[in-house]
């Protein structure tokens, strides 16, 4: 388990290099199913990353 967000991060982006990869054998071989499987598992990756904190939403009124 990774110890520190830094770390985590890291481990997301690792997914992303191996959807990436993924990605261009399935373009080349016209994989259309497995290209809608990387693409939901890339929005899943991108959403654990690129959240905002719950206390810096903007539209939260503290």
């Amino acid at each position: 388990m990774p110890t520190n967000e830094k770390e985590y991060n890291g481990y997301l982006f690792d997914q992303l290099t191996i959807l990436d990869d993924l990605q261009e054998v399935a373009e080349t071989e016209h994989a259309t199913n497995t290209l809608k499987l990387i693409d939901k598992k890339r929005k899943q990756i991108e959403r654990k990353l690129y959240q905002i904190p719950p206390l810096q939403r903007p539209d939260t009124q503290i």
